[in-house]
């Protein structure tokens, strides 16, 4: 199955989600935090750096939990909607 070209808005949708994983993240590593959602460090780094523009719902539960971040929080910041920092 061939997968369809993502949009504009999803690229620009990624990338919003993964500045603010990589933000929230602060100072921990990718090996910390993505030991603890349960995802290699590689896809956490795809998804911070807008390389994985699409990951799977619950991946991002995974990482809202491990960087106390609301999943409503999440999804605000993929809407393009101003996001206040939680954490």
């Amino acid at each position: 199955m061939v997968r369809a070209p993502l949009t504009a808005e999803q690229i620009a949708a990624g990338r919003r989600l993964g500045a603010l994983l990589r933000d929230s993240r602060g100072n921990r590593t990718t090996h910390e935090v993505a030991g603890a959602a349960g995802i290699s460090p590689e896809t956490l780094r795809k998804i911070e750096t807008g390389r994985l523009l699409t990951p799977s719902f619950a991946t991002v539960v995974a990482l809202s939990r491990v960087l106390d971040v609301s999943v409503e929080t999440l999804a605000t910041a993929m809407n393009g909607e101003v996001t206040a920092h939680i954490g």
